[in-house]
């Protein structure tokens, strides 16, 4: 977690934080991010429904998702909510100053002239960012959704619906995939025993 927000402070500056902070905060992959357009972002909604991005496209061949159970709705945290507005305020006074200069895609995360992102330009800012932040150059754009299934985990969501809010189509394949950042729940049974007959041990054999 202090390398990921480590990321994000260094990001601040940048016009990668708000894709940061949404990967990071929602788990959607590299690949979902970069075609995301406004038409998929839902930051005002009404009867209850919360706020949510449709993770429906990717940048692979059609457009596709990697699989039937990648396409998913995600709910926003309000951290990612607020991040967005302030980054479509921005966006828009940049469309503005630039004219007729700017791609009329509506993408949500774009290149300084408005073009759609591709992996090359997230992977040299994000480079830049991780030397700014003082991490290693192996720190990827994908250790942020790795880092969102750890902070899940140790806050004790099941795997089932962190299989679920990744888009993988079982948790086994977030088990293997995850296996370093999901927590170890499996040992709870037998330390709550240890802890169980540890206490017996040390009863007084009249009260054991």
């Amino acid at each position: 977690m202090q390398q990921a927000e480590a990321v994000l402070a260094a990001a601040r500056p940048s016009r990668l934080y708000a894709y940061l902070v949404l990967s990071l905060l929602s788990g959607v992959r590299t690949e979902e991010a970069r075609p995301l357009t406004w038409d998929h972002i839902f930051l005002e909604t009404e009867d209850g429904v919360p706020p949510h991005a449709a993770a429906w496209r990717s940048v692979r061949k059609h457009g596709e998702t990697k699989t039937r159970k990648s396409r998913r709705t995600i709910a926003l945290p309000q951290q990612v909510v607020d991040v967005l507005e302030e980054h479509k305020r921005w966006q828009k006074q940049e469309r503005a100053s630039k004219g007729m200069e700017w791609s009329p895609l509506g993408r949500v995360f774009t290149t300084r002239s408005g073009e759609p992102l591709d992996a090359a330009n997230v992977r040299r800012d994000f480079k830049a960012i991780v030397k700014k932040a003082g991490l290693v150059p192996e720190w990827t754009p994908r250790e942020l959704r790795h880092s969102f299934v750890s902070l899940l985990s140790d806050h004790g969501i099941p795997l089932e619906r962190i299989a679920q809010l990744v888009g993988h189509t079982g948790q086994a394949t977030t088990e293997a995939v995850y296996r370093k950042q999901l927590r170890p729940v499996i040992t709870q049974g037998a330390e709550a025993m240890d802890e169980i007959f540890a206490q017996r041990r040390e009863m007084p054999a009249n009260e054991a």
